[in-house]
């Protein structure tokens, strides 16, 4: 559990560097933020651990989290959700949490960010003003990469990229798949939430094949010509799933160029590639929200300042998780939520006047293998000329410890960020 005590030691710091000023300080603190009111667009990892840990830093703060969705289906673990290790019902999360925070939940949707005179407009036609703006909106979906792959495509052929129906669609297409059959996973080129998910999937997949479908197979088509821990992920194929998966690089013929969602059929630069089921990824970029309000760069990003997570675009706008150029960092839930943390601890230092104390990151991804099989990408990060930099080498599956140690620290470390996210 060494990553979990790194983050728990992480987060005391952060609320001793608080506590750790003086008495005139604190009281200034309070004064203040019982004034201010920090408003958050989007409830998911990002946002939410935002908001709590803004209360738990100064309950004086007014946070209002804003978000559409009452209830939250966690990406983490959904990939067990498809072949029946899980529930989407065990990874839906409700907001009470953070009404025991003394967190005020909105349920509406922003769409639209007035920065110079500082509210937000929803989608029921009000206005919220702020003093401090958070926005966590997660990621959306390029239509049209692969050609021909639409909203109305997905239903043909699902992403499952964001948790909950299209899970459940998925899912339903595999049970029904007959024995003999070829799922085919499509993976873009480029940033994506959560990289070595695609992967992950595969792997669950064959499990689930190998149990009740033995003669059938997945076939990876990827736009990419490495994967993260791509040694581990195919020593572990070989030996838990010889012939059941194939990854065809991009080098190979591996992109997707269009795909016929009536037939099932995927086609590459070189060949058409009928198939019984299909799961497109598509290419990724940040919410809309992002976009309209002018915090995403010429290349579809946002670029934050690092100390602050504070847009370089707009002022006293805060952009946090999947979303925000975060450089080494991945786009994955923990990730997300030390990002959280550094932005509210900037932004409690900033109402008093002061610089935050100097941040340090860390983020930690699991895949599993098979039940009770998984390996672990950990990081540490710091900035370093103003960049967020790896300041540790990476440790994961390639460590003595068994590979069951870490399928048990994946369910430890879930329950763990749903409790510190969402505050449950």
């Amino acid at each position: 559990m060494g990553m979990m005590r790194r983050r728990d030691f992480l987060q005391l710091g952060a609320l001793a560097a608080l506590g750790g000023i003086s008495a005139r300080a604190q009281a200034r603190v309070k004064k203040s933020a019982a004034k201010a009111r920090v408003v958050i667009a989007g409830g998911g990892f990002a946002g939410a651990s935002c908001a709590l840990h803004l209360r738990h830093l100064n309950p004086a703060l007014e946070v209002v989290l804003i978000d559409p969705d009452e209830s939250y289906v966690t990406c983490p673990m959904s990939n067990e959700a498809l072949v029946g290790m899980r529930t989407l019902r065990s990874l839906t999360i409700s907001r009470a949490g953070l009404a025991r925070a003394g967190v005020r939940y909105v349920r509406a949707s922003v769409v639209g960010i007035d920065a110079v005179q500082r509210h937000v407009r929803l989608d029921d036609g009000s206005a919220l003003d702020y003093d401090r703006l958070v926005v966590a909106p997660g990621i959306r979906f390029l239509w049209g990469t692969p050609g021909g792959y639409d909203a109305a495509a997905a239903q043909r052929m699902p992403h499952a990229w964001k948790a909950g129906a299209q899970t459940e669609l998925l899912a339903a297409k595999l049970r029904s798949m007959p024995d003999g059959g070829v799922v085919a996973i499509s993976v873009p080129s480029g940033l994506i939430r959560c990289p070595p998910g695609p992967y992950e999937r595969a792997s669950l997949i064959a499990h689930y094949l190998k149990t009740h479908k033995p003669r059938s197979k997945v076939l990876i088509f990827d736009a990419n010509n490495h994967f993260p821990k791509q040694d581990v992920f195919t020593a572990a194929w070989q030996e838990l799933y010889p012939g059941m998966i194939e990854w065809i690089a991009s080098t190979q013929d591996g992109a997707v160029v269009r795909i016929d969602a009536k037939k099932n059929i995927l086609y590459t630069s070189a060949a058409a590639h009928p198939v019984a089921v299909v799961n497109i990824i598509p290419p990724q970029a940040p919410g809309m929200l992002a976009l309209d309000a002018g915090l995403a760069s010429g290349h579809g990003w946002c670029p934050i300042k690092p100390e602050s997570f504070e847009s370089q675009l707009v002022d006293h706008v805060h952009v946090i998780g999947d979303a925000c150029i975060a450089d080494a960092m991945p786009k994955s839930a923990s990730a997300a939520v030390s990002q959280a943390r550094q932005c509210a601890l900037a932004i409690v230092t900033a109402l008093e006047g002061r610089e935050p104390p100097a941040p340090a990151f860390d983020s930690v991804c699991y895949s599993l293998l098979a039940p009770g099989n998984a390996l672990a990408i950990h990081g540490d990060f710091t900035i370093a000329n103003g960049e967020i930099r790896q300041v540790e080498a990476e440790s994961s599956s390639s460590t003595n410890l068994p590979k069951a140690t870490f399928a048990r620290q994946a369910n430890d470390w879930y329950k763990n960020i749903v409790a510190q996210s969402f505050g449950l």
